[in-house]
């Protein structure tokens, strides 16, 4: 891969790695700005899966070559994710097929610890993923209350948190970004009114990931959730927890198990050769900070340098848009603020249904989403339901200034 600068992103060079990017479709590049849903991957992604497929496909434990390559490859990988969210240890890293499992799983497990009359605080921002899996313990008289969100600019309302965790809160679920609006909620804030009850802080980074660089440290959570598919890799899920607690809690495993460590929460065989490809995920983005090894000094270098990239893309995407007549943007809009969002961009434009604009935008190879992206609770608030949900524009630091253009120019043509 070619070098990067200290400060600029060379897009020519992180463009060359993602295989994707060059399809052609109707003799069209295809244009991805579907990227919330699931980014595209870079090329050693594809040759670490690949490899694994070629040179250690077993089963955990065997005393084989192949088996002992293999575990090697998820101690490799286990120690990369714990540099990647700055966890205290490996021990701290547990894998599992996806962000929602990982959190039905550990959420039935807490509730072995909970009673009747017990609170758990969830919030309007939230994907379902981070709330059906704890409106489910309501069955255990489990009360769960909302955090209401400020809108348009569909921020976290920090007062009403404050109102809603009481001293009946064991568990606060809060989002790191929103994947339908964008938010970056303050963490710290929330953690420390978590922490002043005594409640354990759950953080869904799903969508964050891809976007800035996560430190379960500095936000002082108890449990972290990810998916690599987000962040470059393939569909792998990802937990963050203190050891403590993975350590105290009870999971629902077989009996033969390992009772020590990561391990007991990792439920049958795991997918060997997903956890390959994040291990390609995490080289790929050490790499783009410049170091063949996956240090936490290269994440943050890489994570400076895609933040600045999407920041700018998101800034022309947002006045563009205000530029045309009748488009309704939710989430902050003021430059000056993009530290607090994603480069995540929902609209409305009435009275054209957010589907008849994603089919449009398809038709011309750009691929955009539309509906409510799985994102209950902001679309109820915004009152978006009946009318289908937000047409939902999500950058990746691979997209390019003449690409967010061409959306803007087929939107402004757009005559429903």
């Amino acid at each position: 891969m070619a070098a990067v600068t200290a400060i600029d992103l060379d897009l020519q060079a992180v463009r060359h790695q993602f295989p994707a990017l060059s399809l052609q479709v109707g003799g069209k590049p295809a244009v991805y700005l579907d990227n919330p849903a699931g980014t595209q991957v870079p090329q050693r992604v594809i040759d670490r899966t690949a490899q694994y497929w070629r040179t250690m496909n077993a089963n955990h434990g065997g005393a084989f070559v192949t088996s002992r390559r293999s575990d090697a490859m998820i101690d490799e990988v286990r120690r990369a994710a714990a540099v990647f969210l700055n966890a205290v240890s490996p021990d701290e890293i547990v894998f599992g097929p996806n962000m929602t499992t990982l959190t039905f799983a550990v959420s039935r497990a807490i509730a072995r610890e909970l009673k009747p009359g017990d609170e758990i605080v969830v919030t309007r921002l939230e994907h379902d993923a981070n709330v059906s899996p704890w409106l489910a313990l309501e069955e255990r008289g489990v009360t769960v209350r909302f955090a209401d969100i400020v809108v348009p600019e569909c921020t976290l309302d920090l007062d009403d948190l404050q109102h809603q965790i009481t001293p009946r809160t064991r568990l606060v679920a809060v989002t790191h970004a929103s994947n339908a609006v964008g938010t970056i909620p303050d963490l710290k804030v929330v953690s420390a009114a978590a922490q002043r009850v005594g409640a354990w802080l759950w953080v869904d980074a799903v969508h964050y990931a891809p976007h800035g660089l996560i430190d379960v440290r500095a936000i002082d959570c108890d449990f972290l959730v990810c998916s690599s598919y987000k962040f470059y890799g393939p569909h792998q899920g990802l937990l963050y927890g203190r050891r403590e607690l993975l350590q105290r809690l009870h999971p629902y495993k077989v009996r033969p198990a390992a009772d020590q460590g990561p391990s007991r929460w990792e439920t049958g065989t795991q997918n060997h050769e997903c956890l390959a490809g994040m291990l390609g995920a995490f080289e790929y983005l050490a790499e783009l900070g410049g170091s063949q090894e996956v240090e936490r000094s290269a994440l943050e270098a890489a994570m400076r340098r895609i933040a600045a990239h999407e920041r700018a893309l998101a800034a022309r995407l947002i006045d563009g848009l205000e530029q045309i007549p009748g488009v309704q943007i939710f989430g902050i809009t003021d430059a000056d603020r993009f530290a607090q969002r994603a480069p995540t961009v929902s609209i409305t434009w009435a009275p054209h249904p957010p589907e008849a604009l994603a089919g449009w935008l398809a038709d011309h190879q750009i691929f955009t989403w539309h509906g409510d992206h799985y994102a209950f609770e902001v679309i109820n608030r915004l009152g978006l339901r009946e009318q289908g949900g937000t047409l939902r524009i999500g950058i990746a630091h691979y997209n390019t200034a003449s690409e967010i253009d061409l959306l803007l120019e087929l939107l402004a043509g757009f005559k429903g």
